[in-house]
């Protein structure tokens, strides 16, 4: 008796690029076509771009977490746990769940959306003393951790304990770091009303960089734009500087300044996934090389996308130019690789990804933000609406629409709520905690893993 299996799609990754994907493979193949399943720590699609407003308290955790299990198309396996090794000559993918087991998991296709980590550098006392801002965790404790400085602060009898708490670094000038600069400095500019015993003028928000100008992807004019709303509400930018030492109660800069601190958030950047360099394949800049069709040459079944890709860019003329790891992008690319995968599937032609910057839209919170869409120039209210519209647009179901536009409407009327809810007071959440950049497999410890237990991987597989 001869058993026809299905051929096994696998999808690393919930962000942008790999729910895209697997929404379009659930839409446009039946069931008996192939079966699909991804691998994510949770199971739910995180909304980055508004972390910000999470840290801040305009936005609820849960209306930027959209839940996986909502779509009436719904089939997906998921696998709560993330892959550390890929064996591409096996094709077995290496997965550790949330429980520390291990798994190997086979695939006919494999679709590889593993994302980005903070980027970070040897500086010491830097992963064990700085905040990060990439995940949902680190932005809710964030929130409760500059509220409790403000309680802390003023509970102290230390006029230098006060001025050290009060005081907040930002490391990077870049879109997460511009934003999340400027949603917390409002917080805590609200916030301190509150506190009769504070003097206001001692609150202190440093916002650095290393690059001569903010966010410069948005042009002068609209940088500079920026500077001066950032300047304007009290916040100190320097560039051209970074973090030369990281210590719990201080900061020192590489000019020299030492800034008395209990607050240092970095988001200096991102770089690939880890899991990229399990696979032995040619890389750009730590991004995956893979052709305008998003697969990887010389391994058929093989796609990758979104941060940890680098995807020509074939509405440039500039040669070697890569799609930049944005979500508009990388939505975009889920698609055309869900139909790629398809497209293999069935023998027939794949085509390239090509996709039109759009533009780019900031978010400063409250009535200010600076916006470039189609490359039309706008800042306040205008380029407010149009970052709040097109976030809002980008929501993938309308619970999280709703979700989101009821806490905007509620913070318009009603203004910041200041509690600080206590929930991970105990749990550790610097930049050390959150990236796990050693549970990768070295390329000797993926061998090992499939030699040792791949048969019974493929049991498992092909039981399910």
């Amino acid at each position: 008796m001869i058993t026809v299996t299905r051929p096994r799609i696998l999808v690393v990754g919930a962000g942008f690029a790999g729910v895209g994907c697997v929404r379009r493979l659930e839409r446009k193949l039946s069931p008996d076509e192939a079966e699909i399943t991804l691998v994510t720590p949770s199971s739910y699609q995180l909304y980055l771009p508004l972390l910000p407003q999470v840290a801040s308290g305009v936005l609820t955790p849960q209306s930027i977490a959209v839940s996986l299990r909502r779509s009436r198309r719904y089939r997906t396996r998921i696998i709560p746990g993330g892959a550390i090794g890929v064996d591409l000559a096996s094709k077995v993918c290496v997965i550790r769940t949330i429980t520390d087991k291990l798994l190997n998991e086979p695939y006919d296709y494999i679709v590889l959306a593993p994302g980005s980590i903070t980027r970070t550098f040897d500086i010491p006392g830097l992963t064990d003393n700085a905040y990060g801002m990439k995940t949902l965790a680190e932005a809710a404790y964030l929130r409760d951790h500059v509220i409790s400085q403000l309680d802390l602060a003023d509970a102290s009898q230390d006029p230098d304990e006060r001025a050290a708490r009060l005081q907040f670094v930002v490391v990077g000038g870049g879109y997460a770091g511009t934003e999340t600069a400027a949603c917390l400095q409002m917080l805590t500019h609200n916030a301190v009303k509150r506190y009769p015993r504070l003097d206001p003028k001692l609150i202190k928000w440093h916002l650095i960089d290393i690059a001569p100008r903010l966010m410069p992807e948005l042009g002068e004019k609209l940088g500079t734009d920026a500077q001066e709303i950032l300047r304007r509400r009290g916040v100190e930018i320097s560039l051209g500087v970074s973090i030369a030492k990281a210590g719990p109660e201080e900061v020192t800069f590489t000019d020299g300044r030492v800034i008395p601190t209990r607050t240092l958030i970095w988001t200096a950047g991102v770089v690939a996934s880890p899991l990229i360099a399990t696979l032995g394949a040619e890389t750009v800049r730590g991004r995956l090389a893979v052709t305008a069709e998003m697969n990887l040459p010389g391994h058929d079944g093989v796609f990758a996308l979104g941060d940890a890709a680098a995807v020509p860019d074939t509405a440039k003329d500039e040669e070697g130019a890569v799609c930049p790891p944005t979500a508009q992008h990388a939505m975009r690319q889920g698609k055309v690789v869900a139909d790629n995968v398809i497209a293999a599937l069935r023998d027939q032609p794949l085509r390239p990804y090509r996709h039109k910057d759009l533009g780019l839209v900031v978010d400063l919170g409250g009535r200010d933000a600076v916006s470039k869409p189609l490359g039309v120039e706008l800042k306040g209210l205008p380029a407010m609406a149009v970052a709040r519209g097109y976030h809002w647009s980008a929501l993938r179901t309308n619970v999280a629409k709703t979700r989101v536009m009821t806490n905007w409407l509620l913070n318009a009327v009603a203004g910041d709520d200041f509690v600080r809810t206590g929930f991970q007071s105990r749990t550790p959440a610097k930049l050390k905690d959150f990236e796990f950049v050693h549970a990768y497999m070295t390329p000797e410890e993926l061998r090992a893993q499939v030699d040792g237990k791949g048969a019974a991987g493929a049991a498992e597989g092909t039981a399910e």
